[in-house]
């Protein structure tokens, strides 16, 4: 692993921000490569997304090109020794095309749906 990789995440989320607390875990037990940028941090446009397209699905910028969704998570897990598996797990033809689904379909949806209701209610950052 030589590039960074930057994982881009919804830090407003207490879903998104707790399992990235256990990623971010994992990347200094093992010293690895890999900086979070949360949305509240904002600077957004140099990865080319809004709050909104932040907010909505789970990103990473490697190399100067940015992935989301299934594919974004096997590029965090494949880093990290200890999901290394998972991400080789997802990759399969089968089980790439079913975790999609789930992630586009069912996950992701869910969680920007509980995103705006809380950004409604005031309890979440608003700028942008």
């Amino acid at each position: 692993m030589t590039e960074q990789l930057t994982v881009i995440y919804n830090d407003t989320c207490p879903i998104c921000a707790r399992e990235v607390r256990g990623y971010k875990r994992m990347t200094e037990r093992h010293d690895l490569p890999i900086r979070f940028r949360g949305l509240s941090e904002g600077e957004l446009d140099a990865y080319g997304l809004s709050k909104r397209a932040a907010a909505r699905r789970f990103h990473v910028e490697e190399n100067g090109r940015v992935y989301d969704g299934v594919d974004a998570f096997a590029r965090v897990w494949d880093r990290i020794p200890r999901l290394r598996w998972l991400a080789r797990l997802v990759r399969l033809p089968g089980l790439h095309k079913l975790s999609e689904l789930l992630y586009d379909y069912v996950a992701a949806p869910a969680l920007f749906a509980l995103h705006r209701r809380r950004v409604s209610k005031g309890n979440a950052y608003r700028r942008g």
